[in-house]
Parts: structure tokens; C-alpha cells; sequence
């Protein structure tokens, strides 16, 4: 497929483009990658588009995987899983298509078509980072979301913190700390994080969906923190507490030449008992444990400030499709911007749709409108 060429109507002589959803993945964020995928799975319209689940087993095996929603739902006394099987599926270029093979062992390859873009709804290492993204690029597969690069900023949140700066964005005091550094001398570590103040908040440096994430109060409970942290990823960033408001702002993509188009901003207030930050439970699994209003309750300019500073932090580490991008409002009306996700959750429930709903653009209409971004997109160097 020729490097301008832009896919409408998908395959030679099918009016439905063909698109791969892909979830799953190897990082420890595989199950809420699964809820993602039974949120789009259940609202993308099918007389629009033939849709081809293929989830990714923890072993990072590809498989062809049941398109029923109720397989990948989350409760809270199961996580879904993609499973290995003997049937591996890649995705090649033959002919100047992009086929969908099936491999079984002892039998001939079967074919199973063409795919006009990929819907990687992976999120976290091996999926969110830049890594299917770049494979993808490779075959010049469109698919949806941000390219390599972006995908990778936005998943380290040192070199993020260090982009937004760049950009002129405030950011919080924080310490970056590699594995080398914990290993060889963890007490200028301990001195470094005792220079911010606490509390602090230790995170894996490139990890999502609150995984791994502590607030520590003090020196005593730091390396508890630490270790817990270093189970998802051996380096982590180390935050000062910030006293404010959780401010998050909804980033899409806009067509052609066209700006970033920002949401309403929504502001997060966790209810539920036993959170004292947006935690994995508040966010997928407890109903009632949090609440988004939208648009938030901030003054006018407040709140044009932060639809213009997210889409600052969008194109500053070069984004496309989506993204979330979360700011801390402060009592002196500052706002100061925590992070941006390039693959927000993406469940009906999920911030990001929820705050594109209460700015005017329903869940299956957001999907739609994603999916006609990447369809429209050049492929190669952009």
C-alpha cells in the first residue's frame, strides 16, 4: 500500500473496513486492557465495520479471541485473560495487503483476510509504550492512537516530565530513580526523596492504571513503597504531594489540519471507603468508589486554561487519536499537569469517554470518530 494512499472504504471492493481489535498484552495491566476491549467491543457498530478480535495472551502470544463482551467484563471477584492456544495469529503484508494468518501446527497457514487499521487498545509495557506501534509502522498498518514515539513519552513519566517541561508546562518536584541507582547507593536515593517533603507518591516509572502506585507519609514506609513499585518496573518516578484538585482534560485528534479538540474538564472525587488516591478498585472495579463532574466546577478562565494546556501537552510529545491529560488545580488557582495517557481507559465508564459524552460526543461515536482518524492517516513518516 502506497505511503499516501487513504483507506475509505476499506478492502478492493468491500464496502466495511475490516479492524482488528487488539487486547490484551503481557504487561500487568492485561485485565483492564480486556475490559477495555469488551467496551468497544460492545458499542462499535458492525454494520459500519467487520470487526476481528485478536487478544494477546500474557506470553505475549497473538490469538483469535470470542467477540462477546461478557468473555472480557471485569468483576471484582475475576480478571479476564487472554489464553494461549495452539492457533498463534501474525499479521503480515502479502501482495500489498495486510493479512491476518493462522497458524496451527502440522497445517498449512490459513489466511484470513485483509485489515484496513488496528485498534490496539493495550495499555501499559509491550502495547502502550511504542512497541506495537512500531511493529505496526513496520507492515505501514494504520492503526489507531499515537505512533511510536509518542506512545513512548507518554508511558516514561520521567522523559513526559521532561517534554512537558521543555514545552513550558508546570510540573510537580519529583525524583527519577533507575534500577542502577536503587541497587548501587539507595541511601542518596532516601535523600534525594527526603528533600521533596512528604507525603510523596512512588510510582513505576512506566506503568498505568494506578499499578504499583504508594503514598508514603514518611521516611519509615519509603522502601516498602519502593520495592512495591519496582514489582511492575524497575524505575520509578517519585512525587511530591501537591495539594489540589484532580483536573483531567479529554484530548481527540482533530481532522486534517485541524487543532487538538479538547472536552469539557471533568474533576474526580473518590467516595469509596479505603481510597485515599484514584486507585485501581476506584477506577475499574468498585461502582460507587468514584465520581467524575463534568464540566468541573472551576471559574470560566480556569477552565479554557486547562483545554489550552491540554492540547499543549498533546502536541508537545507529539500525539495523535487520543488522549487524556490530568492537571492538579491548586488553591491558588495554578494548575500544574501530572501526566498525559495516550491509551486512556477506554470502558463506557472510563473518564475519557465519559467526559466526551458530557461535552456532546457519544462512546460509539468516539469510536467511530477514532477509527476515521486512523483510516485517514498517512502511513510512514508523518
Amino acid at each position: 500500500m502506497s505511503e499516501n494512499n487513504v483507506t475509505t472504504e476499506g478492502r478492493a471492493g468491500q464496502s466495511r473496513p475490516r479492524v482488528a481489535v487488539l487486547f490484551g498484552g503481557r504487561s500487568s495491566e492485561h485485565a483492564v486492557s480486556c475490559v477495555t476491549a469488551a467496551g468497544v467491543l460492545g458499542a462499535i457498530d458492525r454494520d459500519k465495520y467487520e470487526v476481528i478480535p485478536i487478544g494477546i495472551a500474557k506470553t505475549g502470544q497473538w490469538v483469535l479471541a470470542s467477540g462477546d463482551v461478557q468473555d472480557w467484563s471485569l468483576a471484582a471477584s475475576s480478571l479476564p485473560e487472554v489464553e494461549s492456544s495452539a492457533q498463534t495469529v501474525t499479521l503480515a503484508e502479502i501482495g500489498g495487503e495486510h493479512q491476518l494468518i493462522v497458524a496451527s501446527p502440522n497445517e498449512v497457514p490459513l489466511e484470513l483476510g485483509s485489515v484496513d487499521v488496528v485498534f490496539p487498545l493495550l495499555h501499559g509495557p509491550f502495547g502502550e509504550d511504542g512497541t506495537i506501534q512500531g511493529f505496526l509502522e513496520l507492515s505501514d498498518t494504520r492503526y489507531v492512537g499515537a505512533g511510536v514515539l509518542a506512545s513512548a513519552v507518554g508511558m516514561d513519566k520521567h522523559f513526559m516530565k521532561v517534554v512537558f517541561e521543555s514545552a513550558g508546562l508546570r510540573v510537580g518536584p519529583y525524583v527519577a530513580v533507575t534500577d542502577r541507582q536503587w541497587r548501587k547507593d539507595p541511601e542518596t536515593v532516601r535523600k534525594r526523596v527526603d528533600r521533596l517533603g512528604f507525603p510523596v507518591f512512588v510510582k513505576p516509572a512506566r506503568a498505568g492504571s494506578s499499578m504499583g502506585i504508594s503514598k508514603v507519609d514518611s521516611m519509615e514506609g519509603l522502601d516498602a513503597a519502593i520495592e512495591v513499585a519496582r514489582g511492575h518496573d524497575p524505575k520509578l518516578v517519585i512525587e511530591a504531594g501537591i495539594t489540589g484538585r484532580e483536573i483531567e482534560c479529554a484530548v481527540l485528534e482533530g481532522r486534517g489540519t485541524d487543532a487538538p479538540r479538547t472536552s469539557m474538564p471533568g474533576e474526580i472525587s473518590v467516595a469509596g471507603r479505603g481510597h485515599e488516591f484514584y486507585d485501581f478498585n476506584a477506577k475499574y472495579v468498585e461502582d460507587d468508589a468514584a465520581a467524575l463532574s463534568c464540566p468541573a466546577d472551576l471559574p470560566e478562565e480556569a477552565i479554557a486554561r486547562v483545554r489550552e494546556l491540554a492540547a499543549v501537552a498533546f502536541d508537545a510529545v507529539g500525539a495523535e487519536g487520543l488522549s487524556r491529560v490530568d492537571f492538579f488545580y491548586t488553591p491558588e488557582g495554578e494548575l500544574i499537569i501530572n501526566e498525559i495517557n495516550t491509551m486512556p481507559g477506554f470502558t463506557p465508564k472510563s473518564m475519557y469517554p465519559q467526559m466526551w459524552k458530557a461535552s456532546g460526543m457519544g462512546y460509539a461515536e468516539l469510536i467511530d470518530e477514532l477509527i476515521h482518524l486512523a483510516l485517514h492517516r498517512r502511513t510512514g513518516l508523518r
